[in-house]
């Protein structure tokens, strides 16, 4: 069983259509684009295609961009990285302290209107995304990721 898959032209326009519902982002991204058997994406350079992957079994390779499931995307810290200053929607500007309780990987009370996947800033760095969920921002930071607290 292969799983990493180079996605094709078709597949890929799928992720772009809902980057551009999502988040408003209208340009297109110069890499292959791979999926693992866990709906992971991963972005590499396109000379990934002269490269049999049919005999390997490896799970991510290049840049993890999100995860993606049958309605939406969620971009991963890199991901929103990537394309965060190209988007025009769904973006939520946190002051230092919500900043660094996101790292921390602490959800956040946030009121929002809409019930949606949400690319956090703060000044000029995108943090990753959250999802917005009654008032609630859930956080997606991973542990081995986190900012760690001193005691």
């Amino acid at each position: 069983m292969q799983n990493l898959k180079i996605l094709n032209s078709k597949e890929v326009k799928r992720i772009l259509g809902f980057l551009e519902k999502q988040f408003g982002y209208t340009k297109k991204l110069d890499y292959a684009f791979l999926i693992n058997n866990k709906n992971k994406i991963y972005l590499i350079n396109k000379g990934i295609a002269d490269i049999s992957l049919e005999n390997l079994r490896i799970n991510s390779l290049g840049l993890y961009f999100g995860e993606m499931n049958d309605s939406e995307i969620r971009l991963s810290i890199e991901g929103s990285q990537l394309i965060g200053n190209q988007c025009t929607k769904n973006i939520l500007e946190l002051n230092e302290a919500e900043a660094k309780d996101w790292l921390k990987g602490i959800d956040l009370e946030k009121e929002s209107d809409n019930r949606a996947y949400l690319l956090l800033k703060y000044n000029n760095d995108f943090l990753g995304c959250g999802k917005s969920i009654n008032n609630r921002l859930l956080n997606f930071v991973p542990k081995n990721r986190r900012l760690k607290v001193s005691s």
